[in-house]
């Protein structure tokens, strides 16, 4: 490959990459919010499916409730792992990571809702309403930054190594 060929390659890779990372984070923003919505669905479905299929079930809901959110917790954590963020291996380290949010945010939801309705009189569904929009959105960035971060494993002060950095990095050491 001649020099002038190279020089043009190097330009159009230049320019173009902040449009793929762009496009990149858009399309993982976008699965995240598909995938969301179904994990909500299964999430929403899952304890009264369960009270449903097994009546032993129904008198025994605490039981009911917890194999649902353990159920559901797994489910969230494989299509998220598979289906947005893309990630290969460290299942136990991220599912460890994944767990934790969802630890954290029961204990926060279990602070705030009463201190919403008690303190600052908002109606108890407002206010969970609200907490859940949070929970939302924190999700996104603890999933993007803490759980599925595979540059904080390799080096702790790196955020995400896109594809594109990381395949041009490959390619210089190849070459």
């Amino acid at each position: 490959m001649t020099t002038l060929s190279t020089f043009l390659l190097d330009c159009r890779a230049a320019i173009s990459a902040p449009f793929e990372r762009v496009q990149s984070r858009f399309q993982r923003s976008a699965r995240f919010v598909i995938v969301g919505g179904i994990n909500t669905a299964v999430g929403l479905a899952a304890f009264p499916l369960l009270l449903w299929l097994h009546p032993a079930m129904r008198r025994h809901y605490v039981l009911a409730l917890m194999t649902a959110q353990a159920a559901c917790l797994c489910f969230a954590y494989v299509s998220y792992k598979v289906g947005v963020f893309r990630t290969r291996g460290r299942y136990l380290a991220e599912f460890f990571r994944f767990a934790s949010f969802y630890l954290i945010n029961y204990t926060l939801n279990w602070a705030a809702l009463p201190l919403m309705v008690e303190v600052f009189h908002f109606e108890p569904i407002l206010a969970q309403f609200g907490f859940t929009i949070s929970v939302i959105v924190g999700s996104y960035f603890w999933h993007n930054r803490i759980t599925f971060n595979s540059a904080s494993e390799a080096h702790p002060r790196m955020g995400r190594v896109d594809q594109f950095e990381a395949e041009s990095k490959r390619s210089e050491r190849d070459d």
